[in-house]
């Protein structure tokens, strides 16, 4: 499933003319999890269980499934186009329908495997639980999300009466048949509300009311939950004329983690960036990209500057780090290693405007960094405001080949020159 809206990672065309990644800061859950939280709030979802080794799988037909014939055997990563997905051991596709009989095997093929889908890249994320469910009766799909808009202040329900495929190409072939409607935050989700989502799913066979009620207990949950976004591709109609949440994906605020532990619990780190997961136990504000210039910032404004003029001088950055303005030399010395971590990185740009961190508290953690981490990479240092005459002493007297600048500009200008050197 390829969202329309709030992707994991986006692509934006930067000033240099080159297309580089761009992650965006949310928690994102598994299907199986989404599937349980919403069974919570009442909303259908097909029966399923998930299992992390062959061994459970017998366990778990016995227990869930004894009177089924065929099975949904799902892989279960944090990407969107699993089904259309390829795994590194040569299997075609993450989804697969098979006869209870061939589930093992199909299972065993996928756990411990790398599927790689448009969304992971071609690096790959590998499976490490699959997520068995009953094959539905489907007579229709359709596809259904909630947002937040910024448009309206609030959020936004978009519904199409056609699913279960990419919902970009639909909206490009056929906008019209994708209908949205704004939901006052303040009034909540009315009846009129529902019946425009409902009416523009156009459900064939499914009760009307019903399928209200539906639409309303996912607002419910996009609400109590502090999703950023929840989306369902298809929201299927079932022989015995029910929706049912077929597939499913949540984001959820990071802001909102200190009351939303219950469900900021689920997160699992191993399909996260390991350099992403290692910053945030440090208490370091990072993102990984594509770029080759690693950056070491303090300020989210100075940090996002440093990667637009990097950018202007023809370079990439290769990420957004900002070690803020408190941060101490062991946060330093961790923020290197985090840097020097990354292959693609080929110069590292240090730019510090000292005020409540001071100049010279940066040059001991750089100076640090380096006794510590083998720097096969130029560094270029340039640094500014409080203490910074002890700073570029303490840099100059510790015998490491910097490359030291006079302003911002000059500092990304080197640091493009030592990346193509």
């Amino acid at each position: 499933m390829r969202s329309l809206i709030n992707k994991l990672a986006s692509k934006t065309l930067t000033v240099a003319g080159k297309w580089q990644q761009q992650q965006l800061r949310r928690l994102n859950i598994h299907e199986y999890q989404g599937a349980e939280l919403m069974s919570k709030y009442g909303i259908n979802v097909p029966k399923g269980t998930v299992v992390s080794s062959v061994d459970q799988v017998k366990d778990a037909i016995k227990t869930f499934f004894p009177n089924e014939n065929e099975l949904v055997v799902k892989s279960q990563i944090l990407a969107g186009g699993r089904g259309l997905g390829t795994f590194k051991s040569g299997l075609k596709g993450g989804v697969h329908i098979v006869k209870i009989e061939e589930v093992e095997d199909i299972a065993g093929k996928m756990l411990g495997q790398i599927l790689v889908t448009k969304q992971t890249g071609p690096e790959g994320k590998i499976v490490s639980r699959v997520y068995l469910c009953e094959k539905l009766s489907l007579v229709n799909e359709m596809y259904f999300a909630i947002t937040l808009d910024r448009t309206t202040c609030g959020p936004l329900i978009i519904a199409c009466r056609k699913g279960g495929t990419s919902i970009e190409d639909l909206a490009e072939k056929f906008p019209d048949m994708i209908i949205k409607v704004p939901i006052d935050v303040f009034k909540g989700i009315t009846d009129e509300d529902a019946a425009k989502v409902v009416d523009g799913l156009n459900p064939k066979v499914a009760d009307r009311d019903a399928s209200m009620e539906q639409v309303k207990k996912l607002y419910k949950l996009f609400c109590a939950c502090d999703c950023t976004m929840l989306e369902i591709n298809p929201l299927a109609e079932t022989s015995d004329n029910q929706l049912v949440a077929a597939d499913a994906k949540l984001n959820f605020d990071d802001n909102a983690a200190f009351r939303q532990k219950e469900i900021f619990a689920l997160r699992d780190a191993s399909q996260e960036d390991p350099r992403e997961v290692t910053a945030a136990k440090a208490d370091l504000n990072y993102i990984g990209l594509d770029g080759e210039i690693g950056c070491m910032v303090n300020g989210a404004g100075l940090a996002m500057a440093t990667m637009d003029i990097i950018k202007l001088h023809g370079g990439t950055p290769a990420n957004f780090l900002d070690v803020g303005g408190n941060a101490s030399e062991n946060q330093v010395v961790e923020a290197f290693k985090i840097l020097t971590s990354d292959s693609k990185v080929k110069a590292i740009l240090v730019n510090i405007f000292g005020g409540i961190m001071k100049c010279d508290i940066i040059a001991s953690g750089i100076v640090n960094a380096a006794k510590q981490v083998d720097l096969k990479v130029p560094v270029v240092v340039r640094l500014e405001g409080t203490n910074v005459d002890q700073g570029k002493r303490i840099l100059k007297e510790s015998g490491l080949a910097l490359i030291t600048a006079e302003d911002l500009d000059d500092a990304a200008e080197k640091a493009v020159k030592a990346a193509a050197s």
